[in-house]
């Protein structure tokens, strides 16, 4: 299996990018988490997160294909199913609870991130609710995909203000490190 270290020196040559490679490490505490939370391989999963969007910077236009390639080619097949299925309009299936899992972690974790980086306080007072209600401000974080949040929530089985609180508590834990 490959290891974090393989995974950071592989992040390394594809990514420059310090805000893409913080939201990277933020999806890999958070798979870690909920591989803990589900019993499932916190390696694996922490992996996925980590590499999700390892090409994004380097190739956008082949994104994630350059590295569900390299996964694949180093039999790491759960893993690179699961980057190639983190966004539902590349319509590949969703057959484990890791590729539920990464899909429903990745734009919601990215909104909760903008949403504690307007706050004085940072995420240390975030709450599920804020999250929720600055998700229905269409103008806030307007990039970030909607129908992309709730269908990974709907795919995963989880309440959202659950999901929201979890997340929350794992960037809270590494808040210092991540600056957040």
């Amino acid at each position: 299996m490959i290891t974090r270290t393989q995974a950071r020196e592989m992040l390394a040559n594809l990514t420059q990018s310090q805000s893409l490679l913080r939201h990277m490490r933020t999806l890999e505490l958070i798979m870690e988490a909920y591989a803990e939370k589900f019993g499932e391989d916190k390696e694996a999963w922490a992996i996925a997160g980590l590499l999700h969007d390892a090409d994004y910077e380097a190739y956008p236009e082949k994104h994630p294909q350059v590295i569900v390639e390299k996964l694949y080619a180093m039999g790491e097949d759960a893993i690179a199913h699961a980057i190639s299925a983190h966004y539902t309009k590349w319509n590949v299936s969703y057959n484990t609870r890791l590729d539920k899992a990464l899909l429903a972690c990745d734009e919601l974790t990215g909104f909760i991130v903008a949403c504690a980086q307007v706050r004085p306080e940072g995420i240390v007072t975030l709450e599920p609710k804020s999250v929720i209600k600055k998700l229905k401000d269409k103008g806030f974080a307007a990039k970030v995909e909607r129908d992309e949040v709730y269908k990974g929530v709907e795919l995963l089985d989880v309440n959202l203000t659950e999901h929201i609180a979890f997340i929350i508590e794992v960037l809270k834990a590494n808040r210092h490190e991540l600056g957040i």
